[in-house]
């Protein structure tokens, strides 16, 4: 781990890709070998009305939670458990700040490449304008541009990147940034209160001094949507994911019982997701879950996620609470930023890397 004057550190790098939109402004008929990828389970076709409920992924309701629905928070604990995602409506985060974020962030987007890459990754870092995971020259590229960057603790950010942004969008990234650190400690409160421990013990895999980054995806048009991925099939390493689809273009898909089932975006909805370091948390009882990004023939779709997790300095592990006689712990203790320096070596693999997180029998 390297650590600057600045207290930014480095827990990674992506070999440097072209830009993907702009390989798409070129009215490609075929798509380039690099990106085929021929070898993604295809997603469900749903069919009656029946399956489509039984295969929706749950709408949770934040006022209610506040508010202390215990009927809310049990469906809460029920989609933490079975689902690992939910959608998240009347969230208090300020809708017409939403708006202009989305605004804003499609404006950078369509920036002219050379201005974007002002905001460009180098060989050295994984954060910046370009693309993520990159860990060798043959391997498969998604379709999709992305910008990866800290928002909080402020002296954890690049100065090349978030404090370069122009005005008014940095400062509209900034109090969005703010509003869901806010967000996100509340929501990891109700899980508390839901699995019945005291709030402390989960505030520690994110609270006041915890990591967040944005990473923002531009997913373009692709002619052959069906031999490409989007974003590949993973879990994310963090403590909890909350998502900003920008459109009604359906692209995020997560694997519920063996099938690939897409989200359908709804209003004003956040898209929650448990993370890997709350699977680790709480001994299994949370499941991060596989989902991946699919593209569109015609349309671009973007998404902006906040990644909420612990300090660098700080250690994961089973919260001791739900560690007992008959559920022993699951998963070993590790410093965060020696974990996500492990996660930002390799390419993305489902969840290979909660895998090697685990205690098998001959540990124990």
């Amino acid at each position: 781990m390297e650590v600057k004057t600045n207290d930014v550190v480095t827990l990674g790098k992506s070999i440097l890709v072209p830009s993907v939109q702009e390989l798409a402004k070129e009215n490609l008929e075929t798509v380039p070998e690099t990106y085929i990828q021929l070898n993604q389970d295809p997603t469900i076709k749903l069919g009656g009305e029946d399956e489509l409920n039984d295969l929706k992924v749950p709408t949770i309701n934040m006022k209610a939670l506040l508010a202390g629905d215990n009927i809310e928070l049990e469906r809460l604990h029920s989609a933490c458990q079975e689902w690992g995602f939910f959608q998240l409506i009347n969230h208090g985060v300020d809708t017409s700040l939403v708006e202009e974020l989305k605004l804003e962030t499609k404006e950078f987007f369509n920036l002219p490449l050379e201005e974007k890459q002002k905001y460009a990754q180098t060989s050295n870092e994984v954060e910046g304008y370009g693309q993520v995971f990159m860990v060798s020259e043959d391997q498969k590229r998604d379709w999709a541009d992305v910008f990866l960057f800290t928002t909080l603790p402020k002296h954890r950010r690049r100065p090349n990147l978030l404090p370069k942004l122009p005005l008014p969008y940095r400062d509209t990234l900034e109090n969005y940034s703010a509003q869901l650190q806010n967000l996100a400690t509340k929501l990891l409160d109700c899980m508390s209160k839901a699995l019945k421990i005291d709030i402390e013990l989960l505030r520690g895999l994110f609270g006041n001094e915890g990591l967040q980054s944005f990473r923002m995806n531009y997913y373009p048009p692709c002619p052959q949507p069906e031999k490409v991925i989007g974003l590949t099939a993973h879990s994310d390493a963090v403590t909890l994911t909350i998502l900003l689809q920008f459109n009604d273009v359906v692209g995020l898909q997560i694997k519920k019982d063996a099938k690939w089932v897409p989200v359908q975006p709804v209003p004003n909805a956040f898209v929650v997701n448990i993370g890997d370091i709350l699977e680790i948390g709480t001994n299994g009882l949370y499941r991060s879950i596989l989902h991946r990004s699919v593209v569109n023939a015609t349309k671009e779709r973007i998404s902006l996620a906040a990644f909420h997790m612990p300090a660098l300095d700080a250690e994961i592990g089973p919260v001791p609470e739900l560690i007992q006689p008959g559920t022993p712990a699951r998963f070993r203790r590790i410093n965060v930023a020696e974990y996500f320096k492990g996660y930002f070596s390799r390419a993305l693999d489902e969840k290979s890397y909660l895998d090697a997180m685990r205690i098998s029998e001959k540990d124990t």
